[in-house]
């Protein structure tokens, strides 16, 4: 894992690394933040900051008065279509935009290795963003996408709106997305993202999408407003 990361994101890497490996295995309880600190060698601040954004991902689940713990797994609800952000807010007359928290080139973990279908030697392209309608925050997302698929293209055509990018500039065609939803409690720092209360009910998307041809492109974490989004199923 490159140096040049900070040092929350390593820790993040390692301990899902370490999950995904079957060290911690699901209703585990990990070590408490002090004794991760001292492991880590780093402040309890920094661990925390780790730690909530595994329970962000819902990898981790923190119960109060109790400890940190791995997530069982939830029910899934089937959805369908691809879900691009931008060309959502256009078809309801909506200004899109977007603000860029962290955007930088590092190594797959086990999960994005997964899900994009990419080798350990392989490079990914890992962003998060604050997306907007009309300048209102509507959700934060992080995503990954293989490097190699993204190669020749500006940092604001991959932040603006990729999958136009990749349409109208990469002749690709956009085919299907897997999706999982489920609801969470806004962080600290998600209140801070979203401007609202911590504590305040947000959706969690998990979302791979597909070009036509089955090749996998993007991997998105993604937090909605609770009260500011929804989602519908067609049938």
């Amino acid at each position: 894992m490159s140096n040049q990361l900070p040092v929350y994101i390593q820790i993040h890497d390692q301990l899902k690394n370490e999950i995904e490996q079957g060290v911690w295995k699901i209703g585990d309880r990990l070590p408490s933040e002090r004794e991760l600190a001292v492991k880590f060698n780093v402040s309890r601040m920094t661990l925390r900051q780790a730690i909530q954004n595994l329970a962000d991902e819902g990898i981790l689940e923190r119960k109060i008065g109790s400890g940190t713990y791995v997530a069982r797994e939830k029910v899934q609800e089937k959805m369908s279509g691809t879900t691009s952000f931008t060309e959502i807010m256009e078809s309801q007359n909506r200004v899109p935009s977007s603000r860029t928290v962290s955007y930088f080139l590092t190594s797959p973990s086990s999960s994005e290795m997964e899900k994009l279908q990419l080798e350990k030697e392989d490079v990914i392209l890992r962003m998060e963003r604050i997306r907007y309608a009309d300048n209102v925050p509507i959700c934060f997302e992080v995503a990954s996408i293989p490097q190699k698929i993204i190669d020749g293209y500006s940092k604001s055509e991959i932040t603006e709106s990729l999958y136009r990018t990749l349409e109208e500039k990469g002749g690709k065609k956009i085919g299907h997305a897997n999706q999982t939803i489920s609801a969470m409690l806004a962080s600290e720092q998600i209140s801070e993202y979203l401007e609202v209360k911590r504590g305040d009910a947000v959706l969690r998307l998990r979302q791979v999408s597909y070009f036509e041809e089955g090749t996998p492109f993007e991997y998105v974490r993604t937090q909605y407003v609770g009260n500011r989004f929804e989602f519908y199923l067609e049938k």
